[in-house]
Protein backbone atom coordinates (compact mmCIF):
# COMPACT_ATOMS: atom_id res chain seq x y z
CA UNK A 1 0.00 0.00 0.00
CA UNK A 2 1.44 3.68 -0.87
CA UNK A 3 1.45 6.33 1.78
CA UNK A 4 0.33 9.58 1.05
CA UNK A 5 3.17 12.38 0.95
CA UNK A 6 1.77 13.15 4.56
CA UNK A 7 2.42 10.18 6.35
CA UNK A 8 5.39 9.37 4.81
CA UNK A 9 6.78 13.14 5.74
CA UNK A 10 5.54 12.48 9.37
CA UNK A 11 7.70 9.45 9.73
CA UNK A 12 10.55 11.60 8.38
CA UNK A 13 9.91 13.85 11.50
CA UNK A 14 9.76 10.95 13.69
CA UNK A 15 13.13 9.71 12.79
CA UNK A 16 14.24 13.34 12.85
CA UNK A 17 12.82 13.88 16.45
CA UNK A 18 14.46 10.55 17.38
CA UNK A 19 18.20 11.55 16.03
CA UNK A 20 17.56 14.86 17.73
CA UNK A 21 16.55 13.83 21.07
CA UNK A 22 20.29 11.45 20.53
CA UNK A 23 21.91 14.12 19.93
CA UNK A 24 20.52 15.95 23.04
CA UNK A 25 21.45 13.84 25.32
CA UNK A 26 24.96 13.17 23.22
CA UNK A 27 25.26 17.12 24.38
CA UNK A 28 24.33 16.57 27.85
CA UNK A 29 26.76 14.08 28.29
CA UNK A 30 30.06 15.52 26.28
CA UNK A 31 29.08 19.15 26.79
CA UNK A 32 30.40 20.33 23.35
CA UNK A 33 28.79 23.19 21.79
CA UNK A 34 29.13 21.30 18.30
CA UNK A 35 26.84 18.58 19.38
CA UNK A 36 24.24 21.31 21.28
CA UNK A 37 23.96 23.12 17.76
CA UNK A 38 23.41 19.94 15.56
CA UNK A 39 20.88 19.02 17.93
CA UNK A 40 19.11 22.52 17.62
CA UNK A 41 19.63 21.99 13.87
CA UNK A 42 17.69 18.74 13.56
CA UNK A 43 15.57 19.99 15.76
CA UNK A 44 14.46 22.66 13.82
CA UNK A 45 14.74 19.76 10.34
CA UNK A 46 12.05 17.91 12.01
CA UNK A 47 10.07 20.73 12.86
CA UNK A 48 9.92 21.97 9.60
CA UNK A 49 9.06 18.52 8.22
CA UNK A 50 6.09 17.77 10.29
CA UNK A 51 4.75 21.34 9.73
CA UNK A 52 4.89 20.03 6.24
CA UNK A 53 2.92 17.01 7.09
CA UNK A 54 0.50 18.73 8.67
CA UNK A 55 -0.18 21.16 6.46
CA UNK A 56 -0.05 18.45 3.21
CA UNK A 57 -2.66 17.11 5.49
CA UNK A 58 -4.86 19.41 5.96
CA UNK A 59 -4.87 20.70 2.67
CA UNK A 60 -5.62 16.64 1.48
CA UNK A 61 -8.65 16.38 3.46
CA UNK A 62 -10.22 20.21 3.17
CA UNK A 63 -9.69 21.20 6.93
CA UNK A 64 -7.35 21.39 9.82
CA UNK A 65 -6.55 18.14 10.79
CA UNK A 66 -7.92 17.73 14.53
CA UNK A 67 -10.70 14.88 14.11
CA UNK A 68 -8.66 11.41 15.14
CA UNK A 69 -6.18 10.80 17.98
CA UNK A 70 -3.20 10.41 15.50
CA UNK A 71 -4.31 13.56 14.21
CA UNK A 72 -4.51 15.29 17.66
CA UNK A 73 -0.98 13.84 18.65
CA UNK A 74 0.83 15.16 15.72
CA UNK A 75 -0.43 18.59 16.90
CA UNK A 76 0.05 18.40 20.61
CA UNK A 77 3.76 16.97 19.05
CA UNK A 78 4.03 20.10 16.89
CA UNK A 79 2.61 22.55 19.83
CA UNK A 80 5.49 21.02 21.97
CA UNK A 81 8.53 21.65 18.99
CA UNK A 82 7.34 25.44 19.08
CA UNK A 83 7.89 25.83 22.92
CA UNK A 84 11.04 24.21 22.69
CA UNK A 85 11.98 26.64 20.45
CA UNK A 86 10.56 29.39 22.11
CA UNK A 87 12.27 28.50 25.62
CA UNK A 88 15.66 27.78 24.52
CA UNK A 89 16.31 30.85 22.47
CA UNK A 90 13.89 33.06 24.96
CA UNK A 91 16.01 31.65 28.04
CA UNK A 92 19.31 31.19 25.84
CA UNK A 93 19.99 27.54 28.26
CA UNK A 94 20.68 25.04 25.26
CA UNK A 95 20.88 22.73 27.94
CA UNK A 96 16.78 22.77 28.66
CA UNK A 97 16.42 21.05 24.89
CA UNK A 98 17.76 18.16 25.63
CA UNK A 99 14.92 17.62 27.71
CA UNK A 100 11.58 19.21 25.84
CA UNK A 101 13.56 17.23 22.78
CA UNK A 102 12.39 13.93 24.54
CA UNK A 103 8.86 15.01 25.23
CA UNK A 104 8.29 15.76 21.85
CA UNK A 105 9.73 12.62 20.29
CA UNK A 106 7.36 10.55 22.92
CA UNK A 107 4.57 12.61 21.88
CA UNK A 108 5.31 11.82 18.24
CA UNK A 109 5.95 8.02 18.58
CA UNK A 110 2.80 7.71 20.65
CA UNK A 111 0.87 9.15 17.26
CA UNK A 112 2.89 6.82 15.13
CA UNK A 113 1.38 3.79 17.20
CA UNK A 114 -2.30 5.19 16.39
CA UNK A 115 -4.73 4.53 12.87
CA UNK A 116 -3.43 7.43 10.05
CA UNK A 117 -6.14 7.62 7.83
CA UNK A 118 -8.36 10.40 8.18
CA UNK A 119 -12.04 9.96 8.59
CA UNK A 120 -13.22 9.67 5.13
CA UNK A 121 -16.69 11.02 5.74
CA UNK A 122 -17.25 13.36 8.72
CA UNK A 123 -19.82 12.87 11.16
CA UNK A 124 -21.63 16.30 12.17
CA UNK A 125 -20.20 16.40 15.59
CA UNK A 126 -16.87 16.95 14.13
CA UNK A 127 -17.86 19.40 11.52
CA UNK A 128 -17.21 22.84 13.55
CA UNK A 129 -15.12 25.17 13.70
CA UNK A 130 -15.66 25.51 17.20
CA UNK A 131 -13.76 21.57 17.10
CA UNK A 132 -10.63 23.42 15.43
CA UNK A 133 -10.08 26.09 17.89
CA UNK A 134 -10.90 23.32 20.93
CA UNK A 135 -8.44 20.81 19.81
CA UNK A 136 -5.79 23.18 18.55
CA UNK A 137 -5.94 25.21 22.13
CA UNK A 138 -5.96 22.24 24.10
CA UNK A 139 -2.94 21.07 22.39
CA UNK A 140 -1.15 24.36 23.02
CA UNK A 141 -2.04 24.15 26.15
CA UNK A 142 -0.69 20.70 27.22
CA UNK A 143 2.27 21.29 24.92
CA UNK A 144 3.53 23.76 27.20
CA UNK A 145 2.82 22.46 30.56
CA UNK A 146 4.96 19.50 28.43
CA UNK A 147 7.52 21.93 28.31
CA UNK A 148 7.53 23.06 32.38
CA UNK A 149 7.17 19.61 33.00
CA UNK A 150 10.65 19.10 30.97
CA UNK A 151 11.91 21.97 33.31
CA UNK A 152 10.63 19.97 36.51
CA UNK A 153 12.38 17.02 35.97
CA UNK A 154 15.46 18.88 35.16
CA UNK A 155 15.35 20.81 38.82
CA UNK A 156 14.71 17.45 40.87
CA UNK A 157 18.07 15.88 38.85
CA UNK A 158 19.76 18.79 39.43
CA UNK A 159 18.70 17.72 43.37
CA UNK A 160 19.82 14.22 42.55
CA UNK A 161 22.79 14.07 40.51
CA UNK A 162 25.92 15.09 40.75
CA UNK A 163 27.99 18.32 39.85
CA UNK A 164 30.12 16.03 38.68
CA UNK A 165 28.34 14.36 36.16
CA UNK A 166 25.91 17.09 34.38
CA UNK A 167 24.09 18.49 37.00
CA UNK A 168 26.28 21.65 37.52
CA UNK A 169 26.01 22.52 34.12
CA UNK A 170 21.76 22.66 34.70
CA UNK A 171 20.21 26.12 35.33
CA UNK A 172 19.85 27.39 38.16
CA UNK A 173 17.13 26.18 40.56
CA UNK A 174 15.61 29.61 40.27
CA UNK A 175 15.94 29.92 36.71
CA UNK A 176 14.76 26.23 36.36
CA UNK A 177 11.47 27.35 38.18
CA UNK A 178 10.98 30.58 36.72
CA UNK A 179 10.99 28.45 32.88
CA UNK A 180 8.05 25.88 34.38
CA UNK A 181 6.39 28.83 36.02
CA UNK A 182 6.62 31.13 32.58
CA UNK A 183 5.63 27.59 30.70
CA UNK A 184 2.15 27.14 32.88
CA UNK A 185 1.54 31.16 32.87
CA UNK A 186 1.12 30.55 29.03
CA UNK A 187 -0.90 27.08 28.79
CA UNK A 188 -2.98 27.76 31.69
CA UNK A 189 -5.38 30.55 29.83
CA UNK A 190 -4.80 28.39 26.56
CA UNK A 191 -5.65 25.55 28.15
CA UNK A 192 -9.07 27.48 29.91
CA UNK A 193 -10.01 28.49 27.17
CA UNK A 194 -9.07 25.77 24.39
CA UNK A 195 -10.40 22.79 26.50
CA UNK A 196 -12.95 24.50 28.74
CA UNK A 197 -14.95 27.34 27.31
CA UNK A 198 -14.42 26.58 23.52
CA UNK A 199 -15.01 22.66 24.10
CA UNK A 200 -18.41 23.25 26.00
CA UNK A 201 -19.18 25.72 22.93
CA UNK A 202 -18.74 22.63 20.59
CA UNK A 203 -20.53 20.37 22.75
CA UNK A 204 -23.44 22.66 22.56
CA UNK A 205 -23.22 22.35 19.04
CA UNK A 206 -22.66 18.58 18.49
CA UNK A 207 -24.39 16.76 21.52
CA UNK A 208 -27.00 19.76 22.62
CA UNK A 209 -25.48 20.37 25.70
CA UNK A 210 -22.05 22.08 27.90
CA UNK A 211 -21.59 19.67 29.91
CA UNK A 212 -22.00 16.09 29.87
CA UNK A 213 -19.84 14.39 32.75
CA UNK A 214 -17.72 12.91 29.45
CA UNK A 215 -14.62 10.92 30.79
CA UNK A 216 -12.93 13.56 29.17
CA UNK A 217 -14.61 16.20 30.32
CA UNK A 218 -13.89 15.78 33.93
CA UNK A 219 -9.98 14.85 33.56
CA UNK A 220 -10.01 17.88 32.03
CA UNK A 221 -11.86 19.64 34.50
CA UNK A 222 -9.04 17.84 36.79
CA UNK A 223 -6.21 19.21 34.77
CA UNK A 224 -7.40 22.55 35.28
CA UNK A 225 -8.29 22.57 39.10
CA UNK A 226 -4.77 21.18 39.31
CA UNK A 227 -3.11 24.13 37.85
CA UNK A 228 -5.64 26.52 39.55
CA UNK A 229 -4.60 25.04 42.88
CA UNK A 230 -0.62 25.50 41.97
CA UNK A 231 -1.39 29.43 41.16
CA UNK A 232 -3.21 29.58 44.61
CA UNK A 233 -0.44 28.06 46.69
CA UNK A 234 2.25 29.81 44.64
CA UNK A 235 0.72 33.47 45.22
CA UNK A 236 -0.91 32.65 48.46
CA UNK A 237 0.85 30.31 50.19
CA UNK A 238 4.23 31.43 48.34
CA UNK A 239 5.37 27.69 46.86
CA UNK A 240 8.61 27.68 45.19
CA UNK A 241 10.88 25.41 44.20
CA UNK A 242 10.08 21.45 44.67
CA UNK A 243 6.77 21.52 46.09
CA UNK A 244 5.35 23.77 43.13
CA UNK A 245 7.48 21.70 40.97
CA UNK A 246 6.21 17.88 41.81
CA UNK A 247 2.54 19.23 41.66
CA UNK A 248 3.07 20.76 38.08
CA UNK A 249 4.47 17.66 37.38
CA UNK A 250 1.46 15.71 38.87
CA UNK A 251 -0.87 17.83 36.30
CA UNK A 252 1.11 17.51 33.29
CA UNK A 253 0.96 13.38 33.91
CA UNK A 254 -3.03 14.27 34.75
CA UNK A 255 -3.31 15.68 31.32
CA UNK A 256 -1.51 13.14 29.46
CA UNK A 257 -3.98 10.29 30.92
CA UNK A 258 -6.58 12.59 29.55
CA UNK A 259 -5.75 11.87 26.51
CA UNK A 260 -5.94 8.08 27.23
CA UNK A 261 -9.29 8.56 29.43
CA UNK A 262 -12.24 8.12 26.32
CA UNK A 263 -10.08 4.92 25.36
CA UNK A 264 -10.84 2.91 28.27
CA UNK A 265 -13.94 5.04 29.67
CA UNK A 266 -15.87 5.15 26.38
CA UNK A 267 -17.86 8.25 26.40
CA UNK A 268 -18.91 11.09 23.75
CA UNK A 269 -15.07 11.72 22.67
CA UNK A 270 -14.76 8.08 21.81
CA UNK A 271 -16.06 9.25 18.23
CA UNK A 272 -12.85 7.78 16.23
Amino acid sequence: MVQSTDIILFWWALIGFGVSSLTHIVFLVINKKIAGTIAQLLMGGSFVVLSAAITVRALRIGHLPVTNMFEYLSIFAWSAGLFYFVFVYFFRQHIVGAFIAPVVFMLIVAASLLPKEPNAQLVPALQSYWLQIHVTLAALGEAAFGVAFAANVMFILKKLVSPAVFGGRLPSYDRLDLVAHKAIIIGYPVFTVGALFAGAIWAEQAWGTFWSWDPKEVCSLIVWLIYTIYFHLRFMRGWRGGRSALLSMVGFVAAVLTFFSNMFLGGLHAYN
